[in-house]
């Protein structure tokens, strides 16, 4: 994998990591979710106006990845209402790498190397063991951090697929995202009302602001699927556990223990076996 694509990918692991410490912290993370989504969708669309439109091939890719992300998006606020972002998350991130691996050697045919698959399964391991307490995983949202982690890999594959037959992985990311963001706020109204919606609240420049930092990161990971394989892509994109164990650090008051700062150097460690 060359180098430059390795940083941009870390550059948006950091990224990633950023938005989600923001859903973290605060208060109504459906509200701020979809906020993120209403950004998503109008920058993705102002974008999508002035590229050549994907390739029809990939359009129906981009509808289901549209719905699978909604499913990502009420899976992830379930979780973060009952769990730290230190524990959930690498949970929800760690179970992602192995599943889009293996659903990539099914679907796209890929075919990982070894040293790939011990890179992979390292970065996997050191990100699931940074959410146990003790010898325990207790965590009362474990189902829905573990569907999080399903819904991930279900959308990064057809992501990646679509990403390859569009012909132009940038207008795919930006029509598959102007989607998305139109299908979470009905959503939103249908489990609501859309009086709450529209309500300007204290948080909203900050859930803004995290939607379009959402859209980067994603269009950056998309744009690196089209040249390196998509799970070697996916297991250097979950090295945000990293950064979200500072971020929930210095920023959120959680614990960096002895075992967090180990599986830190197993991440590590397999981010330098992949690259």
């Amino acid at each position: 994998m060359p180098i430059h694509i390795i940083l941009l990918i870390l550059f948006a692991a950091l990224l990633h990591a950023s938005w989600n410490a923001l859903l973290r912290g605060g208060g109504d993370k459906l509200w701020s979710m979809t906020i993120m989504c209403v950004a998503v969708a109008i920058v993705s669309v102002a974008g999508a106006l002035f590229m050549d439109a994907p390739a029809p091939q990939s359009w129906p890719y981009a509808v289901l990845s549209a719905v699978l992300h909604i499913g990502y998006n009420l899976f992830l606020v379930r979780t973060y209402r009952s769990g730290d972002l230190g524990q959930t998350y690498p949970i929800s991130r760690g179970s992602s790498p192995v599943l889009i691996t293996l659903c990539a050697s099914i679907f796209a045919g890929e075919v990982v190397g070894t040293e790939a698959m011990v890179g992979i399964a390292l970065v996997s391991a050191g990100i699931i063991s940074l959410a146990f307490k003790g010898r325990k995983l207790d965590i009362p949202g474990l189902p829905y951090a573990l569907g999080t982690g399903c819904f991930i890999a279900a959308y990064s594959v057809t992501d990646g697929i679509g990403g390859r037959l569009s012909g132009a992985p940038m207008a795919y990311t930006a029509w598959m995202c102007a989607l998305w963001g139109v299908l979470m706020p009905i959503t939103y109204i249908v489990l609501r009302d859309a009086r709450s919606l529209v309500a300007i609240r204290p948080g909203f420049i900050t859930a803004f602001c995290g939607g379009l930092v959402s859209l980067l990161a994603y269009g950056i990971v998309i744009y690196a699927m089209t040249l390196a394989p998509m799970g070697a892509v996916s297991a250097l994109r979950e090295t945000s556990v990293l950064f979200a164990a500072l971020l929930g650090y210095f920023f959120l008051g959680e614990s960096l223990t002895a075992r967090k700062i180990m599986a830190c150097v197993v991440i590590a460690a397999g981010t330098i076996v992949i690259g």
